[in-house]
């Protein structure tokens, strides 16, 4: 009875367009914004903040990102550690540069240069697509993979080859390094992604999403129809290189700390892939959605088993994350290829109805 639209009168277009039409959608999301911006950080511990909400913020982002490209335009893409490793390099050579710049500043500039770097391995995306394309942004991801490695200069001919985040402030707070508390590089976090899921829920919802969709639906119809498919996908690819960009930014400077090459590998890749399959492609509900159940699976694995008394090893646990998230996979393509996020919307509908039957 409380989830109901009764009443609620649209009187203009725009009311009608409306990312979220139903009043008990928005009074939900200023909840879930107070909780996230108010609450959580003043009451959740520091262990939460730092090993729950902002991995799972980061990978969320990165997830939206992949979506952008996979879910709404249709391009599959293996490249998505590579495409997050150019953004911590690049954030982390920008601030050796320029050292007095705010890093939050550069943390959504470094996105630029992965979305740079996007456009030109998605140059091939016109004459190619399907398991071809995927094998071309592979490639990125090996080249990427070699770049890190091979060039001391991203990481200012440091001996050890890693990121070293130095200790940076906002507004004479320290936001990185080993000062920084839990609760900032939260809100940071928090700040950052939500403005950025904002962006992406326009664009998605607007003339450029719905090219992109297009185009994922039938590229040769959206052509007939006027859309200009190069300039249409290397947007795409722009667009979600940058996201990938920023959380790669994000992971390295206000999760990790320091982080080696080896972290932006393709088991990245596959990783934020697994994340969109069971999410829900086509939704940045599901990115968010998937992020949660595949990085909280192994925590989840592990409060269940101290719970019940076993103690199992933790290369088992593991182990049984990778056998659990197979599975998941193979389910939600067989019995629901739309993932979690078109379960959500199934049960939005039977409370929209109930209790009259659907």
């Amino acid at each position: 009875m409380l989830y109901r639209e009764a009443g609620q009168f649209k009187t203009s277009y725009v009311a009608d367009q409306a990312i979220f039409p139903i009043r008990q959608d928005r009074i939900g999301l200023a909840l879930i914004l107070l909780i996230a911006f108010v609450v959580l950080p003043l009451t959740a511990s520091d262990f939460f903040l730092s090993v729950v909400m902002v991995p799972l913020l980061i990978f969320s982002l990165a997830a939206i990102g992949l979506n952008i490209l996979t879910g709404y335009t249709g391009l599959l893409s293996l490249g998505t550690g590579g495409f997050m490793g150019v953004g911590a390099f690049a954030c982390y050579k920008l601030t050796s540069i320029f050292p007095e710049v705010n890093i939050v500043i550069w943390i959504l500039v470094s996105g630029l240069f992965a979305s740079g770097v996007g456009i030109l391995f998605g140059l091939p995306s016109l004459r190619i697509k399907g398991f071809y394309l995927a094998v071309a942004t592979l490639s990125a991801q090996f080249f990427l993979d070699w770049a890190f490695v091979r060039l001391p200069w991203l990481v200012n001919y440091n001996i050890s080859g890693a990121i070293e985040v130095p200790t940076r402030t906002l507004f004479g707070i320290p936001v990185t390094g080993p000062n920084a508390t839990p609760q900032v590089r939260y809100l940071v976090i928090l700040g950052v992604v939500t403005l950025l899921t904002w962006f992406a829920s326009n664009l998605v919802h607007g003339r450029i999403g719905r090219s992109w969709m297009a185009v994922r639906d039938m590229d040769l119809a959206a052509e007939l129809m006027g859309i200009r498919l190069y300039r249409t996908k290397l947007l795409a690819f722009a667009v979600s290189s940058y996201f990938c960009g920023v959380a790669g930014a994000l992971m390295v400077f206000l999760w990790y700390g320091s982080a080696e090459p080896g972290v932006f590998g393709i088991d990245q890749s596959f990783f934020i892939l697994f994340m969109v399959i069971i999410g829900g492609l086509g939704s940045l509900i599901g990115s968010f959605f998937g992020a949660g159940l595949i990085y909280g699976l192994p925590i989840i694995l592990r409060g269940f088993v101290n719970a019940v008394g076993l103690e199992i090893a933790p290369a088992t646990v593991e182990h049984l994350t990778f056998m659990t998230v197979g599975a998941l996979i193979v389910f939600f393509l067989i019995i629901e290829p739309e993932g979690l996020a078109r379960l959500w919307q199934i049960a939005k509908q039977k409370l929209r109805v109930w209790p009259f039957p659907y």
